[in-house]
């Protein structure tokens, strides 16, 4: 058991039976008080903030992951397959296990499956992709006073709502955090 002393910002702590990745925390010595630390924790399971503090010294349960680096090979039905890129061996995940992050994943992309031991947790992806619009709406002419925007459909069948000046096959940046566009990607040629 580790105790508050080796806490650190992006540890994954085993608190109250939950995993949580420590975004923040802050040893705060109050006078004649005890001192305690204050910490901000995000859920692996929900992606929920808490706030909560406990006693300086306490003893927390540091939680070492497995990051497997694997490349999304293709979607067979409702499963999605990923090859280690280490060994080639695939791996199903099903469309639950993936979740939203199926939005951002084109196929032949690399990203990381995060395990606890041997249990999935979660798909570590890029704060930002590239994706290729597949199919716009036409821009609308003449309207240039106002910023106009509108739906897209990217390759990997996620919409989202972009400037009117996207058309089909433009690559543009994606915030997978947000799920909101960033800015059209330059075509280098």
């Amino acid at each position: 058991m580790a105790s508050t002393t080796d806490l650190r910002t992006g540890n994954v702590i085993r608190y109250q039976g939950e995993l949580y990745e420590v975004t923040e925390w802050q040893h705060v010595s109050p006078g004649n008080w005890r001192a305690f630390v204050r910490l901000k924790l995000k859920s692996l399971k929900t992606g929920k903030v808490i706030e909560d503090r406990v006693r300086a010294g306490s003893e927390l349960d540091i939680v070492r992951l497995e990051i497997i680096p694997v490349q999304f090979l293709y979607r067979d039905g409702n499963d999605y397959v990923f090859m280690d890129t280490g060994t080639f061996e695939q791996t199903m995940l099903t469309s639950d296990q993936v979740g939203e992050t199926s939005n951002y994943i084109p196929e032949n992309m690399e990203v990381g499956l995060v395990y606890d031991g041997t249990k999935f947790l979660r798909i570590d992806v890029p704060t930002f992709v590239n994706l290729k619009v597949v199919q716009a709406e036409e821009q609308m002419r003449g309207n240039t006073a106002t910023d106009l925007s509108k739906t897209v459909k990217l390759e990997t069948g996620a919409t989202v709502g972009v400037p009117n000046f996207i058309k089909e096959g433009d690559v543009i940046r994606i915030d997978t955090r947000t799920g909101l566009y960033v800015d059209r990607v330059k075509e280098i040629g």
